[in-house]
């Protein structure tokens, strides 16, 4: 318990850190736990090492390098196209030592972890993000919190049983409702720092925000442990001391960072 408590202390440091800086060091750090997230995922289904795997690795290096441009979005998908004929050309120089599930696996990898992990910089980067980027944690461990305590008190209904045996109902319910308390009342106190989201007040886009994050978050935590079961390990990793690997703490980030990044962009729209 000590451990992980102290990991997690040690966590919002560099969260505060990076997210603070912003820039080449929040670039940095997010396309580095990135890349471990995708080798903890390859080295779950054996193939950490495998050419594919590598190809993957320089895959989402560069896709991380095409976000530093101001029209990346038009780059992604020829980008992406390259990378599967490149995956596939290596499959043929592999066969049959490596099967087909590798080409299907490799770039899930990529999308699953590294492009959706990517949504914490892009977030960041936009306006008054310094302060957005802090909405996909509020929804991530913020309703995970909520989610515990609700579900420990009053706790009966079983959600998922056969991936989450303690998931209840009542804890789900308790997540989502904590994350737009907490989300409403984030945006209460930082809205001179927020972008204007006029008609709708600030508040509410921000709790309306964290509470749809909340229920992807669930989600995200419950597919990492399908993963898990499915490949019959406990952790996907050992690096965060009471936590485990990348995957296992950022899990519900990865649902997270892409639906607040989504989301705060359809309202700025709809402003106009």
């Amino acid at each position: 318990m000590l451990k992980r408590t102290i990991s997690g202390a040690v966590l919002v440091i560099i969260a505060i850190i990076s997210f603070t800086l912003g820039g080449y060091v929040l670039f940095g750090l997010t396309m580095f736990l990135s890349l471990l997230g995708m080798y903890e995922l390859y080295r779950a289904m054996h193939a950490e090492k495998t050419s594919q795997a590598i190809i993957g690795y320089i895959g989402l290096v560069v896709y991380y390098i095409t976000m530093l441009s101001p029209s990346n979005e038009q780059y992604f998908l020829p980008a992406f196209s390259v990378f599967l004929l490149v995956l596939m050309i290596s499959y043929v120089f592999t066969f049959p030592k490596r099967k087909s599930t590798i080409m299907f696996m490799v770039p899930f990898g990529l999308v699953y972890v590294g492009v959706f992990l990517s949504y914490i910089y892009r977030t960041r980067v936009l306006p008054g993000g310094v302060y957005l980027v802090w909405v996909i944690l509020l929804g991530a461990w913020g309703s995970d919190t909520f989610a515990y305590l609700v579900g420990c008190s009053i706790g009966k209904h079983k959600a998922f049983p056969r991936l989450s045996p303690k998931k209840t109902w009542e804890g789900c319910a308790g997540g989502v409702i904590g994350a737009f308390l907490i989300g409403s009342v984030y945006g209460l106190c930082c809205d001179k720092h927020l972008p204007d989201f006029s008609p709708i007040p600030t508040w509410l886009v921000i709790g309306i925000v964290c509470a749809c994050s909340a229920v992807l978050s669930m989600f995200g935590d419950l597919t990492a442990s399908a993963i898990k079961r499915d490949n019959g390990i406990k952790d996907y990793g050992k690096l965060i001391p009471g936590h485990g690997g990348v995957l296992d703490r950022f899990d519900s980030v990865l649902f997270t960072a892409p639906c607040v990044f989504y989301l705060i962009k359809m309202f700025l729209w709809y402003k106009g």
